[in-house]
């Protein structure tokens, strides 16, 4: 049976192995439709949660990208790599951890937890000059590049069965846990990669709630799956208005508020901030819009 076609969210459970574009085409596939893209790239060795946009939904892509996520990971310690994951080259080697204590490890990773200034793998979709990162590396080429301001909420050491250490991290966007991994290493005076990665949540978006990859295909299953796009943007103040008004607000034109302000939320990285809310009419997303001078200004629609 042909997966349920629409206007809608899904969220599915990567395997370890493809790449978060393969997943990509599985859906396009599987769900008939061209109109398909993910929220935050998995790297192919880490497994768990792509948040998957689907025919308009698409266009709500960035009011996602923001979100907090949560990972369970595991590092190897005693040795680099220049991915800083299992599928780099080796760099180097120790294989004295007897200094390595389990206080030592959590004194570690709490010296990584707050706000820190992280600098990016050499191996990374991070661009520069127009480029990513990962391509310079491949060329060989190694490029100086700042850190950058990210925040670990919390690190949550799980095991220790030396050399492997599991731990569970709550971080913004944008941290990369395989820097996370390498610094833990550095601390630890031994080196240090990322082996295993599973993201279990993306903003409020549960992994439980996704289904498998090889259940695209499986309409029941989709259709039980799949978030309406009110709930993509269920982060934002939420904001009624009459059907008259979303016919206007649908074509562009701005609106008087006519309920209490509500909350301020962030806009997208990169723009001004500004109090977004998420328009609805009869529950159904009518648009993304800021509020301004006791207006409703349209800043996506999305519906017709």
């Amino acid at each position: 049976m042909k997966a349920a076609q629409g206007d809608f969210l899904l969220l599915v459970d990567k395997p370890e192995g493809p790449t978060s574009h393969d997943v990509v085409g599985m859906a396009r596939r599987a769900l008939g439709t061209r109109r398909v893209g993910h929220t935050g790239t998995l790297d192919p060795f880490a497994s768990g949660l792509l948040v998957m946009c689907v025919g308009r939904a698409t266009r709500l892509a960035e009011y996602l990208s923001g979100h907090d996520k949560r990972y369970v990971a595991e590092a190897h310690l005693g040795v680099t790599t220049d991915t800083l994951d299992p599928e780099g080259e080796i760099q180097s080697t120790t294989d004295d951890l007897s200094g390595v204590t389990e206080d030592a490890i959590g004194h570690a990773l709490r010296g990584l937890t707050g706000g820190i200034d992280q600098i990016p793998p050499q191996f990374s979709a991070k661009k520069v000059s127009g480029e990513a990162m990962h391509r310079k590396a491949r060329r060989g080429e190694t490029v100086s590049l700042r850190p950058v301001r990210v925040r670990v909420h919390a690190i949550q050491l799980l095991s220790v069965a030396l050399p492997r250490v599991r731990f569970e991290i709550h971080c913004s966007a944008g941290t990369y846990v395989r820097a996370i991994a390498r610094d833990l290493g550095a601390a630890l005076g031994v080196g240090a990669h990322l082996t295993t990665l599973r993201r279990t949540m993306v903003g409020s978006f549960d992994v439980r709630q996704a289904i498998s990859a090889d259940r695209l295909g499986d309409g029941a299953a989709v259709s039980g799956a799949r978030l309406e796009p009110i709930e993509a943007v269920g982060h934002l103040p939420r904001v009624d208005v009459s059907r008259d008004a979303a016919s206007r607000i649908g074509h562009g034109q701005g609106v008087p508020l006519e309920q209490p302000s509500p909350q301020a939320a962030e806009a997208p990285t990169g723009e001004e901030e500004e109090l977004l809310v998420a328009v609805s009419c009869d529950r159904d997303l009518i648009a993304v819009a800021a509020v301004a001078d006791g207006m409703l200004r349209p800043r996506k629609v999305f519906a017709t």
